[in-house]
């Protein structure tokens, strides 16, 4: 395993990409505005960022409509597109190092991960959607001999991607690689927290052959260029992954302005339910830990509502407090930290005002619940871990987005089922037992849009992700049910009977 000292000279002397992508070129904002990218370990500035405003997405979004009306790249075969972005794929492999330490400096996620979670799921999902895009066919309808449906896909145009902080490199390839396999051009908004593999990927996709325009990139804030993207009439989708409040936001745009197509993934409040019958209660322990302070919370699937059946309730409660302990930030460039810090201080100030109203609402604190590290500058809180929490306290209902555990007792399986979907989120759901009836049906029951069985996510590219109810509406991500949100279909009907051709 790499050392720390190795991660630490690296991490001194690289020099990330910090302009706009437009078009094929780069060049800063048209205002000459830059914003700082900090490094959340350590509070200190990366790089300064070309920072986008409404003139700079008006020109992304010029040159992703000109790249895409003159077929540079939507009437090149479905081969020749996947052939280059498995070539993508391929690069991203070849700068894997590079790719994991940018991801490591931009948002804190400890360099073990960066690179075994966040880069090889972007080269696989690139990868996947490359090695499909010749694999997606056109129906027929049913008709009788007098005339021939027709129902074919065609790209819908210009998308826009907005995508979030916690994992920017894969879920950004989640959104782009569906997006230009079914032959658009793109405009990427990264979070503002985060461009710089956004910033990475589109160097390598113009290395890979992807023409110039077809894929842009515009690092800059919400307020301005998100919304600019939201309201452009020039903007034919917008995929988003983001929070419930801004991608309520991106529905208005589309509404105010040209009734674009919008895909939203917004959170989630995940109920993890231990059975007294779970199989296997040590792994399902590990689990646990897992799902609530793996990436510190930051997470939209977070298990942060775990619900544990009254007879082993006292002792899930117990256990799950000294594993809190094995959580413990750390610098994440160093291999054996296994949490980093919060993303910003905006974020810790809102984790440490949730921890301190779980205390007042009447949650019993039983391990973390401070600031650590202080001398660092960066924004690291214990995990934390509150019991008896009741379903109706503010840190079960809110996505605190941090490495807060509420453990909430129920009894039997109506129980369980009403408090798990007495929430506003429904993205993701787990279940614990060896009955399988009972698997079965809450799984059936669950208001969640993906339910795991004895494991907390574990699917792959290959399964749909996205949620019920306020987690998500427009289309999922991966899978090949991915690409519906990124085409328009079309029938034709053609008349092979009398008067026909």
């Amino acid at each position: 395993m790499t050392t720390l000292e190795h991660w630490q000279h690296q991490a001194a002397t690289i020099a990330p990409r910090n302009d706009l992508l437009i078009g094929g070129q780069w060049s800063g904002a048209t205002s000459g505005e830059r914003f700082d990218t900090v490094n959340p370990a350590t509070g200190d500035v990366i790089t300064e960022i070309a920072r986008a405003d409404t003139d700079d997405v008006d020109r992304a979004v010029a040159a992703a409509r000109t790249a895409f009306e003159d077929g540079r790249w939507a009437r090149r075969s479905p081969r020749e597109r996947g052939e280059a972005l498995v070539r993508l794929a391929d690069l991203i492999d070849a700068n894997a190092e590079r790719l994991q330490l940018l991801e490591t400096l931009d948002v804190g996620k400890p360099v073990r991960y960066s690179r075994r979670v966040d880069v090889a799921q972007a080269s696989t999902t690139f990868r996947w959607y490359g090695e499909a895009a010749d694999k997606v066919y056109a129906d027929l309808a049913p008709t009788g001999p007098d005339a021939l449906g027709m129902i074919t896909r065609e790209p819908v145009g210009v998308v826009g991607a907005v995508t979030p902080w916690n994992f920017p490199l894969m879920i950004s390839a989640w959104k782009l690689a569906p997006a230009l396999v079914a032959g658009n051009s793109v405009v990427h908004k990264p979070a503002e927290q985060s461009p710089l593999t956004a910033l990475a990927i589109g160097e390598l996709a113009l290395e890979a052959g992807i023409p110039p325009g077809v894929l842009n990139v515009v690092p800059g804030f919400g307020e301005t260029a998100g919304q600019a993207l939201g309201r452009h009439g020039g903007v034919d989708a917008v995929a988003f992954t983001g929070s419930t409040e801004i991608g309520k936001r991106f529905l208005v745009y589309a509404g105010e302005s040209n009734m674009k197509r919008v895909s939203a993934e917004t959170g989630g409040k995940t109920p993890n339910i231990i059975f007294a019958d779970a199989p296997d209660l040590d792994f399902a322990i590990g689990a646990i830990g897992f799902s609530i302070f793996w990436n510190t919370g930051e997470m939209c699937i977070a298990g942060s509502r775990l619900m544990v059946e009254r007879p082993i309730y006292d002792e899930v409660v117990a256990r799950v407090a000294d594993l809190s302990a094995s959580w413990m930030p750390g610098d994440p460039l160093d291999p054996a930290t296994k949490a980093g810090p919060l993303v910003d201080a905006e974020a810790l100030a809102r984790v440490t005002r949730y921890i301190e109203l779980g205390s007042s609402e009447g949650a019993i604190l039983v391990a973390g619940g401070n600031r650590v590290l202080t001398d660092t500058g960066g924004y690291f809180v214990e995990p934390t871990v509150f019991a008896d929490v009741r379903n109706d306290m503010a840190i079960a209902r809110d996505e605190i987005f941090g490495p807060v555990l509420g453990i909430i007792p129920f009894d039997g399986d109506d129980e369980a089922l009403a408090i798990a979907n007495d929430t506003s989120y429904g993205l993701s759901a787990a279940v614990w037992t060896s009955n399988l009836t009972r698997a079965h049906t809450m799984a059936a029951r669950l208001e969640a849009g993906t339910v795991w069985v004895n494991n907390f996510d574990t699917s792959g590219i290959v399964a749909p992700f996205g949620g019920y109810k306020e987690s998500g509406f427009g289309g999922k991500d991966k899978s090949l049910q991915a690409i519906d949100k990124y085409t328009n279909t079309k029938t034709t009907w053609i008349n092979l009977g009398k008067g026909g051709v």
